[in-house]
């Protein structure tokens, strides 16, 4: 399946339809304009009109993008693409109506409220209707089989048995190809090697994944092997590819049983996707605006905070060092130096609560967090955000791992100047900290939001002006 073209008979759609409800708009606005001229080389002669056609379809684009609405291309669904597109037009079309329209001369008010419901109707109906046809001939070829997901199973006997059989008897698709599957416990044999081919060890499923284009990957393990789910999604929770489980009746009582469609096998889908995409837009122009204002208002406090790492000790005002930011990908974190010169070298240490390495200065740096703001340069460029798990350095990732495989989802998002374990627990002095502070990141993963952002960075203002950082 070619995701590329997928998505740009998508944004070709779009950017059609923001024209043609444009033009019928503007045509609509002339007439009440002038009632008694011939509309067409009227709007043809109006420059306006040609900048809206150009303008417009743009920004609905640039909308739907920062909303997801380009994510996950093959597996929308129609009803909800229908409600997805009736909030985006809404917001849409009152950005457009302010920004564009409420300065028209008007002859009553209910002409306002007639031409917000006008280009509102307009854009909904040539965009769902657009987005009906892409969607419902996508789907058509899953059902039938003509296009799907190349698949992997995780499991090897009873269970994984059952949910082949159920998926490849399905009267309509859920769009599943099986390539093969992998065995979470060796067996002198598989039932499920009768069907589809045995691929080997879940420990190699990162390579299947990368080498055979997996889109899909499903557990169905037996009950005795459950303990094993948490190594297994441990392995390839760091993969593009949609990870399902197949529930246990308990999962059926408590509710966390979700599927988009009648006809499809009920599986748990395990989201790496915590915030909604246009939450994550917003959290991104937070970080940028939030940043700019912080090194604008806060530089006499860089100033007073380089002048007494430079009178503390000698050595550099700021201190880098290497650390694993979002998907793995290596970053330099800036910070004042807070200890003294040669302190970090040999086998990586952490700072202890009277470690003789910190600086006096260094030690008031710390408790007020003021060592951290230089990193507000690392928000802008992109490669941290103001609340997320802060960023670890690969050698103690690698120790926390080995005992805590799950630390790997801190790493699904971007690592933050402040995050929630910081403030609820403060720096950690060793590995077994370290895993305790993991439980509060793992927390604020599970409930990451904007609001939750703002909660983390009025509690980590507060720390600062109390001076009670650990």
């Amino acid at each position: 399946m070619n995701k590329k073209l997928q998505t740009a008979k998508y944004v070709f759609a779009d950017f059609l339809s923001a024209v043609i409800a444009w033009s019928l708009f503007f045509f609509y606005r002339k007439s009440i304009e002038n009632s008694n001229t011939d509309l067409i080389p009227l709007v043809l002669s109006d420059r306006n009109f040609y900048l809206g056609i150009i303008l417009i379809p743009f920004f609905w684009l640039f909308l739907y993008a920062i909303t997801g609405s380009y994510h996950h291309i093959f597996r929308k669904a129609r009803m909800r693409e229908l409600g997805q597109t009736l909030l985006i037009t809404l917001i849409g079309v009152i950005i457009i109506f302010f920004a564009f329209i409420l300065d028209d001369v008007i002859a009553s008010y209910q002409s306002y409220y007639k031409s917000f419901v006008i280009i509102f109707s307009l854009h909904f109906f040539f965009t769902f209707l657009f987005r009906y046809i892409l969607t419902s001939s996508t789907l058509y070829k899953l059902h039938h089989r003509k296009i799907g997901f190349k698949t992997i199973i995780v499991g090897s006997n009873g269970n994984a048995v059952s949910i082949y059989n159920e998926i490849e008897s399905q009267v309509k698709s859920s769009g599943n190809q099986f390539v093969g599957f992998v065995h979470a416990v060796e067996y002198p044999s598989y039932k499920l090697e009768k069907f589809i081919p045995h691929l080997g060890h879940y420990s190699d499923m990162r390579n299947l994944i990368n080498t055979m284009k997996i889109d899909e990957v499903i557990i169905a393990i037996e009950r005795s092997e459950h303990k094993t789910i948490e190594k297994i999604i441990s392995e390839i929770e760091d993969s593009d590819v949609f990870i399902k489980v197949i529930p246990d009746m308990q999962d059926f009582l408590l509710g966390t049983v979700k599927t988009t469609s009648i006809y499809q096998t009920p599986l748990i889908q395990v989201s790496f996707d915590f915030m909604p995409p246009w939450q994550m837009a917003f959290k991104r122009m937070f970080d940028i605006v939030l940043s700019f204002l912080a090194i604008i208002i806060l530089l006499p406090v860089y100033i007073f905070c380089a002048i007494g790492v430079k009178l503390s000790s000698k050595g550099p005002i700021f201190y880098t060092q290497e650390r694993i930011g979002i998907n793995g990908r290596v970053f330099m974190i800036p910070k004042f130096r807070s200890m003294y010169i040669g302190a970090e070298q040999g086998t990586p240490l952490l700072s202890s609560k009277d470690d003789d390495r910190v600086t006096p200065f260094g030690r008031f740096l710390r408790k007020s967090r003021l060592d951290e703001i230089p990193q507000f340069l690392s928000v802008l460029k992109g490669d941290m955000s103001l609340v997320g798990p802060r960023p670890e350095r690969q050698y103690f990732i690698e120790k926390i791992t080995q005992r805590a495989p799950h630390y790997r989802l801190l790493l699904k998002v971007k690592p933050g100047i402040t995050s929630w374990g910081q403030v609820k627990y403060g720096y950690a002095e060793n590995v077994d900290q370290m895993i305790e502070r993991l439980k509060y990141d793992i927390l604020y993963l599970e409930n990451m939001s904007l609001a939750m952002d703002f909660k983390i960075m009025a509690y980590t203002l507060l720390t600062v002006m109390k001076g009670s950082g650990q």
